[in-house]
């Protein structure tokens, strides 16, 4: 059976990256590919990689225009999946790839974001204990964002295992430029982020109540970093361990949290996540030690930003709540070199 698919801000990277994962998927086809000031345009002259859509057309971001899908994809803008959702049938299924909806917490909500809390959907990373069930029982699913995919999935096994604090949790991530959208900027110009690496919301980031929320952590540190690469995160996550434990003790949580995942790879001793190797996937890979002075846990996720960290997530969701099976359509192996 095919299911009709809708997307909403089809014209940003994270939504052409939807459209290029649909184009192929076995059982999802694209009804509608909704954008603002670049409706009527051809998709292939804002994404002129996509030439699986040929003569097609982005419609307006409208009620009507997705009227026909069975489920509906937001890549909106932080702040405008709301508006939108409100004006759709309470029965058609979406996923929204906006903050929108992933707080539970009005107050948290308030004090990362502009606006009021627009309610909470079910939070979209079905690696979560239990979640995967939740998902696939929803009609309304807030997917989670890019760094936080990375740090929730790095740190919640540590924390459901004991040997790692909840409190003073610190991470450092670093994220390519395609994170901060397609919007033209000057600190995002080629001869500004080529050959350089630069912090920004120090101290305020906006995924730290969401990762706070979903792994259960009391207090934790967050510093971004802009990489001089168009797509991949890497982040470091650190604890205080509870107890004294091995680099053994790290890998035996990890790789007991995520036995049987399709998406999710515990390397083996001595090798390293890359962003290299997950480009293009919906692939985490995942490996952690015990730092030798401070004696604290070191666990590093590597992501595609626009895969497992956007629009491969979303795509997973999506195959979750129509019944497909969850990895239709998405990849683990990366390219290289």
């Amino acid at each position: 059976m095919t299911y009709q698919v809708a997307v909403a801000g089809a014209s940003g990277y994270a939504g052409g990256e939807v459209l290029r994962l649909l184009a192929d998927h076995p059982q999802l086809e694209v009804v509608a590919a909704g954008a603002h000031s670049n409706a009527g345009e051809f998709i292939t002259a804002v994404h002129p990689h996509l030439t699986a859509y040929g003569d097609r057309r982005f419609t307006p971001t409208s009620p009507e225009a997705f009227a026909e899908a069975d489920l509906v994809i937001m890549t909106l803008p932080h702040g405008q999946s709301a508006a939108l959702a409100a004006q759709l049938p309470a029965d058609q299924k979406i996923v929204d790839l906006g903050a929108d909806h992933r707080l539970e917490s009005a107050a948290a909500w308030e004090a990362y974001y502009p606006g009021p809390h627009a309610g909470t959907w079910t939070y979209g990373l079905p690696e979560l204990p239990g979640q995967r069930e939740a998902v696939a029982a929803s009609t309304r699913v807030a997917a989670t964002g890019c760094y936080a995919v990375a740090t929730i999935l790095a740190l919640r096994p540590l924390l459901d295992a004991g040997i790692a604090s909840p409190g003073d949790v610190v991470v450092v991530a670093a994220s390519g430029t395609s994170g901060a959208g397609n919007a033209p900027k000057k600190a995002l110009l080629a001869s500004e982020v080529m050959g350089s690496m630069s912090p920004y919301k120090v101290g305020a980031h906006q995924h730290v109540p969401e990762i706070k929320q979903a792994s259960g952590a009391a207090s934790l540190s967050m510093t971004p970093l802009l990489a001089p690469m168009p797509r991949g995160i890497i982040s470091t996550v650190t604890a205080k361990a509870t107890a004294e434990v091995t680099a053994a003790d790290v890998h035996a949580a990890l790789s007991k949290a995520y036995d049987g995942e399709h998406f999710v790879r515990v390397l083996r001793e001595g090798q390293w996540p890359s962003t290299a190797a997950t480009y293009g996937t919906n692939a985490v890979q995942l490996q952690g030690t015990v730092d030798k002075d401070s004696g604290r846990i070191i666990v590093t996720a590597a992501i595609d930003n626009l895969g497992k960290g956007a629009a491969g997530q979303v795509v997973q969701c999506a195959n979750l709540m129509l019944g497909l099976p969850e990895a239709a359509g998405l990849t683990v192996n990366g390219v290289a070199p």
